[in-house]
């Protein structure tokens, strides 16, 4: 599994890299691409660890859909956030009233990660067995400290 969530997350840490203007329409094509097969690899990755029975996963499915779309809105506000980051450092110092709203976006997108996550695991645990729902949730954490383990190894500090 370590192989595979190795790639997932360079996966996913390169669907959420920002598409440069030229050749935008080639480089826009390709990027859904690698989004939808992101998704796909995710779900394929939860499917086989999960091991659903038919009606376990006719109720869970659902609520995963709705998860990873919410989760989709916060993953285009860090990718702004990393995007308006990346434009200030390229310019210099960054300037102290730049740094704070930066951090207050920051930790916005944070505490609307904990609230998505909070308001999601009641309903896994409502449709999957206890261990399932556990399992799924680790699995969810796991990918996303992924994620942020290598924006933070790839993201310098501010100057």
């Amino acid at each position: 599994m370590l192989t595979r969530l190795g790639f997932m997350t360079l996966l996913t840490i390169a669907a959420l890299l920002p598409v440069p203007a030229v050749a935008q329409d080639a480089a826009t094509t390709n990027m859904d691409i690698l989004r939808q097969k992101v998704k796909a690899d995710k779900k394929l990755l939860v499917a086989e660890n999960l091991q659903l029975t038919d009606a376990e996963g006719t109720k869970f499915w659902p609520v995963y859909e709705a998860y990873q779309k919410d989760l989709q809105a916060i993953n285009q506000r860090l990718l702004a956030a990393i995007t308006s980051y990346a434009d200030a450092y390229n310019k210099g110092p960054v300037a102290n009233d730049t740094a704070k709203k930066l951090l207050d976006e920051a930790t916005a997108i944070e505490d609307a990660e904990v609230q998505l996550k909070k308001s999601t695991t009641p309903k896994v645990m409502a449709v999957l067995p206890a261990t399932k729902a556990v399992r799924y949730i680790q699995m969810e954490n796991k990918i996303r400290a992924a994620i942020r383990y290598e924006l933070a190894a790839n993201i310098p500090l501010v100057e």
